[in-house]
């Protein structure tokens, strides 16, 4: 189990014109194991029907990888049942949703590229057993190492998406708080950090949320980060259970110490420690989902 410690106050009544703003975000703390492809996971094997060809992209125009070819079959990166996270927007019929990506670079952001899959597991009878192997070089830093996961739910609030009027109503009192408690809103009290589903986008940059063809606003699905939290200097999003191996962390760590995999436990960057946020809308048919990609 992994625990997120509660703030040291009710950050609604200390704050009130967040209130109206709380989400519960659902964070999948992925940690290094052995799942199956009947196990949420993180870069683990999928549930993935034999008969259905697994998906396969170009990569970047003009890419030519290891095997002589212009293409590369996408990386697993999340499969999430609906008994582990309910709060998923399942279509009708579907307990299961797959994401993967391919791992090189792609336009606008030069990030990978996702692909999202709603599946019903009873009807996947005759499961794949092995994913077709990828390109190495083409993976890097972007394929997730295989973990397993826990989910915690954790209230959160916006930290980018705070709406202007909100954020003067606070800002004094944010300042007051940060001097005599320490704790600060941004950092410590509003946007849950690491890989999560729900609640608001770990942005590092001024949100982008995408719209519909529809015309509305699409809803945030889930965040796939680079780190599980910042530093080890965080005063909130460190889980309970790590903290006695995070005592005396610094900055200068070697890139194989212990606190790296404690920070990074699935071992991908996205830029510089960003995040990819998928988006979908849930009044079209069919699930529409688009992607965003930010980065420090």
């Amino acid at each position: 189990m992994h625990t997120t410690p509660p703030p040291p106050f009710d950050v609604a009544a200390a704050l009130p014109p967040v209130a109206p703003y709380a989400r519960t975000t659902v964070r999948l703390h992925p940690r290094p194991g052995a799942p199956t492809a009947a196990q949420s996971s993180m870069g683990g094997p999928l549930l993935w029907p034999a008969e259905e060809p697994w998906p396969a992209c170009d990569g970047p125009a003009g890419a030519e990888h290891l095997d002589g070819t212009d293409v590369v079959p996408v990386v697993p990166v999340l499969q999430l049942y609906a008994a582990d996270v309910p709060e998923l927007p399942f279509p009708d019929g579907a307990d299961v949703l797959q994401v993967l990506w391919c791992p090189s670079d792609h336009d606008p952001w030069t990030s990978p590229l996702p692909r999202l899959f709603w599946r019903d597991s009873a009807a996947v009878t005759g499961p794949l057993a092995t994913a077709p192997a990828s390109d190495p070089e083409a993976d890097g830093e972007r394929r997730p190492d295989t973990c397993v996961l826990d989910p915690e739910r954790v209230l959160e609030y916006p930290d980018w998406d705070l709406p202007d009027a909100a954020r003067d109503e606070i800002r004094d009192a944010i300042r007051a708080l940060a001097r005599d408690t320490g704790w600060e809103y941004d950092h410590d009290l509003a946007t849950a950090s690491g890989t999560k589903v729900g609640g608001y986008p770990g942005w590092t940059q001024l949100p982008d949320w995408p719209e519909c063809a529809c015309g509305r606003r699409m809803e945030h699905l889930l965040t796939v980060a680079s780190w599980e939290f910042s530093n080890g200097y965080e005063r909130r999003w460190i889980t309970v259970e790590d903290r006695p191996a995070m005592a005396g962390w610094g900055f200068d760590a070697a890139p194989d110490h212990p606190w790296r995999r404690l920070q990074n436990p699935a071992g991908i960057m996205l830029g510089d420690a960003g995040g990819i946020y998928l988006f979908v809308c849930l009044a079209c048919p069919g699930r529409p989902y688009e992607y965003r990609f930010d980065c420090g």
